[in-house]
């Protein structure tokens, strides 16, 4: 109880930051606007091939087509699994750097606390920023679940891809900002690794030989793109939460680290 008490000081710290400072509305300023103007354009290619169907009632190609997961849904969250690459470094680059650079770093963890509680508490509190700002989004599909018939099934596949993808990207995050002082330095490493995650699969179609495979595992793109096609595969699952348990622990691990040093 005592633990979990001291994490939801840790949770409300951050989230109190969060929403103090501008960079919870500047990145959810242009997460929602990115979202809202790539929804509008995927409904909008929808309706026209909606018309072709309605003039070409027998053309069974067209009718095909007409899959609001595959025309709408699938290539928005494509688009969100890339504008969080470059959006979640902002969020988590504070999270360890400002502390270790204000030197409050070392107060924190003499704080009656596990640094398990300290690090889950401050990743806690990154992926509820992420939860409220994906919360909107669903917005997006209740009203179009108003006009036309959606697979709620397939769409919560996806929005649990997104969910996941987020968490994977927000852990490597705080593993980026637990390695310097440096808020923008730490915003760089987050990016560049969360990049290299992202397309590492590519080394596959280049040629990798007896590699290629367990590359392409690593790919985060590859796992998510299940779940945008409204697949679970417990593959998937269990790559996603191992993801984020290694870099939480590495963080962790370079927490103490820096212990010994000192």
């Amino acid at each position: 109880m005592k633990q979990l008490r001291g994490w939801l000081a840790v949770v409300r710290k951050e989230l109190t930051i969060y929403f103090a400072t501008p960079i919870f509305y500047i990145t959810g300023f242009f997460f929602l606007l990115l979202a809202g103007y790539f929804f509008y354009t995927n409904i909008i290619y929808y309706n026209i091939i909606s018309f072709q169907a309605a003039q070409q009632a027998g053309n069974p190609q067209i009718a095909a087509q007409l899959n609001p997961q595959q025309m709408v849904f699938r290539p928005l969250f494509a688009v969100l699994g890339i504008i969080l690459l470059f959006l979640v470094p902002f969020v988590t680059m504070r999270l360890l750097a400002e502390e270790k650079r204000s030197g409050t770093a070392e107060l924190l963890f003499t704080y009656p606390l596990t640094d398990w509680a300290v690090i889950s508490g401050k990743f806690g509190a990154a992926l509820l920023i992420y939860l409220i700002l994906l919360a909107v989004t669903v917005s997006y599909a209740a009203v179009f679940g108003l006009v036309t018939r959606l697979d709620w099934g397939a769409l919560g596949a996806g929005y649990l891809g997104m969910v996941l993808l987020g968490g994977a990207c927000l852990s490597l995050g705080l593993f980026a900002s637990s390695l310097t002082e440096n808020q923008i330095v730490a915003g760089v490493v987050a990016f560049a690794l969360l990049l290299l995650f992202w397309i590492i699969g590519w080394v596959q179609e280049l040629g990798a030989g007896s590699l290629g495979p367990v590359v392409k595992y690593l790919s985060l793109l590859d796992h998510y793109e299940n779940f945008t096609r409204g697949v679970i595969d417990t593959r998937d699952l269990v790559y996603c939460l191992s993801f984020i348990y290694f870099f939480l622990f590495l963080t962790k691990r370079q927490l103490e680290s820096r212990r010994w040093r000192a």
